[in-house]
Parts: structure tokens; sequence; C-alpha cells
């Protein structure tokens, strides 16, 4: 764990085979960090690739659901 605090990750196998790994903090919250920006990274990807150009107001959207701005302006906000 020492090592890992130093910034070495460590690998730990069973039977030679890669079971674990053992990493700092700083480490670990850089790993989440990355993965959070390559799913936002993805999504941009797919927004572009996907888009039409087409857009749709928020009361067309509501009037969709059933609802107005009114009716959600009416729904009481958790406590």
């Amino acid at each position: 764990m020492a090592d890992a605090k130093q910034g070495t990750d460590l690998v730990v196998t069973r039977r030679h085979q890669p079971g674990a790994a053992v990493v700092s903090i700083r480490r670990l919250n850089e790993l989440e960090e990355a993965a959070a920006d390559l799913r936002d990274l993805a999504l941009v990807l797919v927004r572009s690739v996907t888009d039409t150009g087409e857009r749709v107001l928020l009361d067309e959207v509501l009037a969709a659901f059933g609802q107005t701005r009114e009716s959600l302006a009416a729904i009481p906000d958790d406590e």
C-alpha cells in the first residue's frame, strides 16, 4: 500500500492472472475524471452526428406529454 501512496500502481494476481489493482486516491480520482470526460465526449459526438437541425419548442414537448408550463409550475417543490 505504501507503494500505491507513492504513486506506484500495484497489480494483484491470482494464479498468475491480474485480478485487481491498488492505486493511490489521487490516481483513482484522475481515472474517474477521465472516465467522466470520455462519457461527456461520447455524448457530444453522438449528438453532433445525429443532429438533424430540427428544433422543437418546449411548449410543443410539454403538450405531447399532456402538460403546460402552468401545470409544471403548480407542482410543489420537494422540501
